[in-house]
């Protein structure tokens, strides 16, 4: 027998009252983790716009050493391991 045949036998032998506290807490119990990917919030989407057009426009991305070098650059300069 399957668990889940083990289970509603077991179920069909409680009284209504047990019923209602199996139900209560079966349906307390954390809810499967989905399988679908999280949805892209706004800012999310319209960074990967930006980044989509930058790559269609055949501009390099920039490393991360690039970019670090970017934001301190717009900084003047400071970079967090200056500090």
């Amino acid at each position: 027998m399957t668990t889940e045949e083990l289970v509603i036998q077991k179920l069909r032998e409680l009284t209504p009252d047990q019923q209602q506290q199996v139900w209560e807490f079966v349906n307390a119990l954390p809810k499967p983790q989905s399988s679908t990917p999280p949805e892209i919030s706004p800012l999310g989407k319209k960074l990967r716009e930006l980044r989509a057009q930058i790559v269609a426009s055949g501009e390099p991305l920039l490393s991360r050493e690039e970019l670090d070098r970017e934001i301190a650059e717009r900084r003047g300069g400071v970079t967090p391991w200056d500090e």
